[in-house]
């Protein structure tokens, strides 16, 4: 029998955690990074080069797997673990902010979100109660409840009306999620050890997030994730509410920040308490060629890597830097060559996991704000790219 969920925190050190998630799948050991797998796969690699560079969980996106093929046939294949061949953790979004970003028409209303597809023009009507039955026959181990991310900027009034709505449709989708699991039904749930995080919204006042985290803890959920930041607001911005938001939230359960962000934002965000993160931009910038080393960002297609034959990152033991050179790789990104973007999303992909390894050893040990203090000298949004 898989073991059920649950979190416990091993190690503190000021207020980054060090600890340990256990899911039906296994365990991952937190602060963690979940590569964002859109359609059950990260664009340009397998699912055998994401164990390589340390991935211990995956995300994949309700929207577009509803959507293509389809929730029905995942489920009628064992659920998504089995349909992509995928042993390991894995968590599953709502889908909420890909209708609102992708799709068109969408209106929103007490019900849900109805919608046309991106891909064919058909409607759609998205409900908290769908998003639930979806996600369970989809049966990641982690599914979110559905709501909505407000935009920035927005005014106060527009921002409680989002998170008051959020607040409503996360006890909607708690309501539904506990019928699936008491149901007994396999065919509508496909992993019985599934829970459910509950999201905070709130945009960027203090006030409208302290409503929020007291009226999704009041629904109850397994965990809580902090929605509706890294949406344009300044960084530092972004730091003090999602630290906030983290202190609010119960320290016996995990805190995922959600859709966040750069190197340095997960430096910031551990150290604010947050547990889990999750962005496209490591795997997205990979494929157009910006490439993160310990001492900042490369741009592989700039004239200077030529004849560079220099790895990426003379520090970094990912098969990348361990065999080809810069001019290499700026040959196969401007030549268009599919491994290109292949070996720099395993490079990006390294990077990030293997910051978030250092920062739980340094966590262990100790010493977290001296490595905090020494990343941000050689590596910094504020730093102009190479």
């Amino acid at each position: 029998m898989p073991e059920p969920f649950g979190f416990r925190v091993t190690h503190i050190d000021g207020a980054a955690r060090r600890g340990e998630l256990q899911t039906p799948h296994g365990v991952v050991q937190t602060p963690a990074f979940m590569p964002v797998g859109t359609r059950g796969a990260v664009k340009a690699i397998t699912h055998r080069d994401l164990l390589g560079v340390g991935a211990q969980i995956m995300l994949a996106n309700t929207y577009h797997l509803y959507l293509r093929p389809g929730s029905d046939q995942i489920a009628a294949a064992g659920g998504l673990h089995r349909f992509i061949g995928w042993s390991g953790p894995m968590l599953t979004d709502s889908g909420g902010y890909q209708v609102f970003s992708l799709a068109k028409r969408c209106a929103i209303s007490e019900q849900g979100a109805s919608f046309r597809s991106h891909l064919d023009g058909a409607n759609h009507m998205l409900t908290p109660e769908k998003a639930t039955e979806i996600q369970a026959q989809l049966g990641a181990d982690i599914a979110m409840a559905f709501d909505e991310c407000t935009p920035y900027p927005v005014s106060s009034e527009e921002a409680r009306r989002s998170m008051e709505l959020t607040a409503r449709w996360g006890h909607r989708s708690r309501t539904r999620f506990l019928e699936l699991k008491e149901s007994g039904d396999d065919h509508v749930m496909t992993n019985f050890g599934q829970v459910q995080f509950g999201i905070v919204q709130g945009s960027v006042f203090p006030d409208l997030r302290e409503l929020s985290v007291g009226k999704t803890m009041a629904t109850g959920f397994e965990g809580y994730a902090i929605g509706g930041l890294s949406v344009g607001e300044p960084a530092e911005l972004m730091y003090d509410i999602a630290g906030h938001t983290s202190s609010l939230l119960p320290a016996g359960g995990p805190r995922y920040l959600m859709g966040v962000g750069m190197p340095e934002d997960l430096v910031e965000m551990v150290a604010r308490g947050i547990d889990l993160f999750d962005c496209v931009l490591p795997t997205r910038n990979a494929r157009n060629g910006q490439l993160f080393t310990r001492t900042g960002r490369i741009n592989i297609k700039g004239a200077r890597y030529a004849v560079d034959d220099q790895p990426l990152d003379s520090e970094c033991t990912c098969y990348t830097c361990q065999n080809f050179s810069r001019a290499y790789l700026r040959h196969l990104f401007l030549a268009n060559e599919i491994s290109a973007s292949t070996l720099n999303t395993l490079h990006n992909l390294h990077f990030y996991l293997d910051t978030m390894r250092r920062i739980g050893e340094a966590i262990v040990l100790g010493t977290f704000e001296t490595f905090r203090q020494e990343f941000h000298l050689t590596f910094s949004r504020r730093l102009r790219s190479l």
